[in-house]
């Protein structure tokens, strides 16, 4: 019997034999943190996942429209590889970062697709502030139609429904979501320690290349 579970707005519902399921997870990660893997896991749980592809932002041009300095995208996409490299279930894909131009989640969505092709099932792993804004989002109505869009929030945070398309978008709790990568880069200007904030190796590139020392405002 299919194993029915439940989410903030809607029902997931998992089939032993359904077709394959991806995650896109898209993100800064500047850095990538604990709360990042957690949720790309608990995700993968819940929605019955193949793998989850974690997509680093090559020029997310929401967060530099608004003057914040973002970390070369080389940094973050190695800090990702970093710390997805021990989870057999991740992996993480160059397509933003070698795409030239501003970051748009779909020209990545409509290239997934073309990749792997119309049977299977794409699931785009946001935070749940993010889904307020997705309808400003590039080509939005086209969004839905590419994949089902899920939605990280910390516990007990409530989020209204901003009217998104029914049984397109589900919303999940992730307990680890408290952390922030804005947070860890504060840390690190301040010489405070971000250990167990980040994997490891997270912690050891940082102090390797001095990422975050200066007064910059990464996004």
């Amino acid at each position: 019997m299919p194993e029915e579970k439940s989410t903030t707005w809607g029902r997931v519902l998992r089939r032993p034999s359904s077709p394959r399921r991806i995650g896109i997870m898209g993100g800064t990660f500047d850095p990538i943190h604990h709360g990042h893997l957690v949720a790309g896991s608990e995700v993968a749980h819940l929605f019955n996942l193949d793998e989850v592809i974690f997509v680093p932002a090559g020029h997310p041009w929401q967060k530099q429209r608004k003057g914040a300095r973002v970390t070369p995208a080389e940094h973050r996409y190695l800090m990702t590889v970093i710390a997805t490299a021990e989870n057999p279930q991740f992996r993480v894909s160059r397509i933003e970062i070698d795409r030239e131009g501003p970051t748009y989640t779909i020209d990545t969505l409509r290239q997934m697709r073309r990749q792997y092709g119309p049977d299977v099932e794409l699931f785009f792993i946001t935070g749940a502030d993010a889904l307020g804004a997705i309808l400003s989002w590039h080509n939005a109505d086209e969004l839905f139609e590419l994949a089902h869009f899920v939605g990280c929030n910390r516990p007990g945070h409530q989020l209204a429904d901003p009217g998104l398309p029914e049984g397109k978008v589900s919303l999940v709790e992730i307990p680890a979501l408290a952390i922030s990568s804005t947070e860890c880069r504060e840390r690190v200007r301040k010489g405070e320690p971000i250990w167990y904030l980040v994997p490891d190796g997270i912690v050891r590139y940082i102090n390797k290349t001095g990422l975050y020392l200066d007064d910059q405002e990464a996004g």
